[in-house]
């Protein structure tokens, strides 16, 4: 072994030891163990898992085809648990619900897959079996990806609805702590996926990234106090700041121009109950969740009945524009929220 592979050795396993005891402190020595420092902790045990796999296979000879797999496997579990970190960070009271066990289901059938794997897969002649593992790996990339992207786009909703000049200082400290960890699994996925790919960068980079990361990470965290903090610092205003995320949703993301729209799939976005969302709407719209979705449906459609450019469109079409599944529906509801039907609207008002 050369000198600059000796470097890499130290560098990198420098990094996944540091990660294995920040995770053994955050879960088992914290002075506050929250149950967001337990989903960090499991966060850097299973990233130390999949980078120890990548030393081992880059450095190491004749490495068994099963650890190789369980170590991509255990990918399938990290964006999950990040996911569940920005809601813990986020949200007072947070409470897992049953439905987030059907996330880990991925992972779970990956790792009954590698029980069967043997050294056949990794044979080049064996076309079937790379095609397989191939299809598994890609898969596996893109649900990190994935995970990492709605994080990404829930904390920017987050920060569009608590306005920088009125947060907190802990409030700031969370916002600018989670923009840096998802950060960082972006870089070292798009590290890993280059090397895939093309390999543009060699496979140990990886490993690499993962260290310089972690070692960044675990100083912005003593600096911004991250682990000594979680969603409690959100408890003021819950209900008022639950609102804002549907507004935000709902009305600057036009989500309720999609007809497949329902109480449930929103709830699932904003990881609420049904009943939380519903009761919030109620209080704050003073209008069930129907009413809420309609009347801005019904505002959109008002718009493009007065447009000149839209005089050739159909009631049908403009209902069906605007999220309505059928046209008696957005017939009562026009009628509802404006008080006379929709071409008695574009005629009696367009003259």
């Amino acid at each position: 072994m050369s000198f600059s592979d000796i470097f890499l050795v130290i560098i990198s396993s420098a990094g996944l030891l540091h990660g294995v005891l920040s995770a053994v402190y955050l879960c088992f020595f914290k002075k506050k163990r929250t149950v967001s420092n337990i989903l960090l902790g499991l966060i850097l045990i299973f990233m130390a898992f999949r980078i120890g796999k990548s030393v081992m296979m880059n450095f190491g000879n004749g490495l068994e085809p099963l650890f190789i797999f369980i170590g991509l496997a255990f990918l399938l579990l990290i964006g999950p648990l990040l996911r569940w970190y920005l809601l813990t960070m986020t949200q007072y009271n947070f409470k897992f619900q049953r439905r987030f066990a059907l996330e880990l289901v991925p992972f779970f059938l990956v790792l009954i897959v590698s029980s069967f794997v043997t050294g056949d897969w990794f044979n080049t002649s064996n076309r079937k079996a790379i095609i397989l593992f191939a299809s598994v790996l890609i898969f596996i990339y893109l649900h990190l990806a994935f995970y990492i992207i709605i994080s990404g786009r829930q904390l920017r909703i987050l920060r569009n609805i608590y306005k920088e000049d009125k947060q907190t200082k802990s409030q700031k400290a969370i916002f600018k702590w989670l923009r840096l960890v998802i950060i960082g699994f972006a870089i070292i996925w798009l590290s890993y996926v280059l090397n895939i790919v093309e390999k543009t960068v060699p496979y140990i980079v990886g490993p690499v990234v993962y260290s310089v990361a972690i070692y960044f990470l675990s100083f912005k965290a003593f600096q911004l106090k991250s682990t000594d903090i979680d969603g409690s610092v959100f408890k003021e205003n819950d209900n008022a700041s639950l609102f804002n995320q549907i507004s935000e949703l709902v009305i600057g993301e036009k989500m309720y121009l999609e007809s497949s729209l329902s109480l449930s799939i929103l709830s699932k976005l904003l990881g609420q109950s049904t009943q939380k969302t519903s009761e919030v709407i109620n209080q704050y719209a003073k209008q069930n969740f129907n009413d809420f979705i309609n009347y801005y449906r019904i505002q959109e459609a008002k718009k493009t009945l007065l447009d000149e450019n839209s005089m050739n469109y159909t009631i049908s079409s403009i209902a069906f524009g605007v999220g309505f599944s059928s046209l008696s529906s957005f017939n009562s509801a026009f009628k509802k929220f404006v008080g006379k039907t929709p071409s008695v609207y574009r005629k009696t008002t367009n003259k």
